[in-house]
């Protein structure tokens, strides 16, 4: 099983816990064969997902998008675990842009779209801010009838 993730950056704390053990949860209900899981590697979800997804044993397929996104876009004090995540995954892809921006994340949502058999969205139900984003990805993997999961556990939280 081929499953992509998107989900937002900005979770409170005690968010990343419900979020780590719902993802943990839905993969235990698709865990049948091979486990690959593509992420973008963003902060928040996107790391979460990546982590469960080693944890369970399966192979971590990273889609970086653009050349300067671990210096340009990923914090100080998330750098460490970006790292090792990416020396961790399977398969490393990049995206053919220099610098980050909407369309390079557009990009990179386009290219795990099309190698997913599901995505997990941890998506608290909000409209697209932009090109890119958790609710564009949610909506471009609908028109593509991609099943979605949505991951947004009772009492989850973004900060503002």
């Amino acid at each position: 099983m081929r499953i992509g993730i998107t989900g937002h950056m900005n979770l409170c704390p005690a968010t990343v816990d419900l979020v780590r053990a719902g993802i943990g949860d839905a993969l235990a209900a698709h865990r049948d064969g091979d486990l690959v899981g593509f992420s973008c590697l963003a902060a928040g979800a996107d790391m979460i997902f990546a982590q469960v997804v080693i944890a369970a044993g399966g192979r971590l397929a990273a889609v970086v998008s653009s050349a300067d996104y671990r210096d340009a876009k990923v914090d100080l004090e998330d750098q460490p675990t970006y790292d090792r995540l990416l020396s961790q995954a399977a398969e490393v892809t990049v995206m053919p842009f220099e610098t980050g921006g909407r369309e390079a994340y557009a990009a990179a949502n386009e290219y795990m779209l099309a190698s997913i058999d599901r995505l997990y969205a941890v998506w608290d139900g909000r409209p697209a801010a932009g090109k890119g984003g958790t609710a564009d990805a949610v909506s471009r993997a609908q028109s593509r009838e991609i099943p979605v999961t949505i991951i947004w556990p009772a009492g989850a939280e973004r900060m503002s």
